[in-house]
């Protein structure tokens, strides 16, 4: 069994392109190279690489691409990406896909595979993956789904056998007016939330983690637990199990970089930790949060909350409208 750092080399080596530390930790796992000793084996992969290239620079044969992303000192995991900064210009796949149908498509819909080669063309995609068409669909659906989960307004529409289009070029109608419904409905929701006591939003954070499919719930802010609120178990498959220390703040202003280090100097062994606001987090806050040398802490702002809410319908109830519309193959008697 090997270090994780000498897995990691290894895996590097064996896909001769950079990795996000998440993808390097799941080939090494699957590969049975490296037995973690937490329940946070991205997290220990991320910690480990970091320490090792700030320790020892160049001589530890890592170098730091992008966020998250590392490659081989050698070369031999450059993958075509020159710096930090060239990868930083990349976007999401979700976020790709909108680039180009604004840019490129004319107001017509593209074939995913035509979006993704393009999107790879001018540089705005970065991936490591083997079949990044699929993943460009794959989240494109994906997406649809959470928004529709969250009567949240859809970027994309599906035009059948692959095409997709922007909802921005459909003409206003009543998905408009059902849509200006949803965004006052959501308003009188944060509004809700902020009347809320600090110990109701407690609750009210506790009751949402439990809909999300978290086990061993416990409120623990009235203890004064050292600044953590609640702290549950995420369950995912029976298989996965995440300790999560969750602080719930009902601010107004924006919460800084102070406060996330103060959860993290609050987790327990083997936790991560959240931090869940009505208000939002300051640019500083978000890097610290993300500092690789450091344990990540989650964070969960105002209109994530309220959207997450929708998703799980607590304080909500969402409604189906029937909408006809008539089949692109009509009625099929030509088959």
């Amino acid at each position: 069994m090997k270090s994780s750092i000498d897995a990691a080399r290894l895996v590097l080596a064996e896909a001769k392109q950079p990795l996000h530390y998440k993808e390097i930790t799941r080939r090494v796992l699957a590969k049975g190279l490296w037995q973690p000793d937490g329940d946070t084996p991205e997290a220990t992969m991320s910690s480990q690489l970091s320490r090792n290239i700030k320790a020892k620079g160049d001589a530890c044969g890592f170098r730091r691409i992008g966020a998250g992303i590392y490659g081989l000192v050698d070369g031999t995991s450059s993958g075509g990406v020159k710096n930090e900064a060239e990868c930083k210009q990349t976007l999401s796949f979700t976020d790709a896909a909108e680039h180009v149908l604004d840019k490129f498509a004319r107001r017509q819909p593209m074939h995913y595979r035509d979006i993704t080669a393009k999107a790879l063309e001018i540089g705005v995609l970065y991936t490591s993956g083997q079949t990044p068409e699929a993943t460009m669909y794959a989240q494109i659906i994906q997406e649809e789904q959470r928004r529709g989960r969250r009567a949240e307004p859809q970027r994309f529409e599906r035009h059948g056998k692959g095409m997709v289009g922007l909802t921005g070029w459909m003409p206003k109608g009543l998905e408009n007016e059902a849509e200006k419904k949803n965004r006052k409905v959501r308003e009188e929701l944060y509004q809700s939330v902020v009347d809320l006591t600090p110990q109701e939003f407690e609750e009210l954070v506790g009751r949402l983690l439990s809909n999300m499919g978290f086990e061993d719930i416990e409120v623990t802010a009235l203890r004064g637990d050292g600044g953590v609120d609640v702290r549950g178990t995420l369950v995912v498959g029976e298989a996965i199990r995440t300790r999560m220390a969750v602080q719930a703040k009902k601010w107004k202003n924006n919460i800084q970089a102070p406060a996330v280090q103060q959860m993290r100097g609050s987790l327990g062994a083997h936790e991560q930790g959240l931090i869940i606001t009505t208000s939002d987090f300051s640019k500083g806050a978000y890097e610290e949060a993300m500092r690789p040398d450091a344990t990540p802490v989650g964070l969960m702002n105002g209109e994530k909350l309220i959207a997450l809410l929708v998703e799980y319908e607590i304080g909500v109830k969402k409604k189906s409208l029937e909408l006809l519309t008539l089949s692109e193959e009509g009625l099929g008697l030509d088959a």
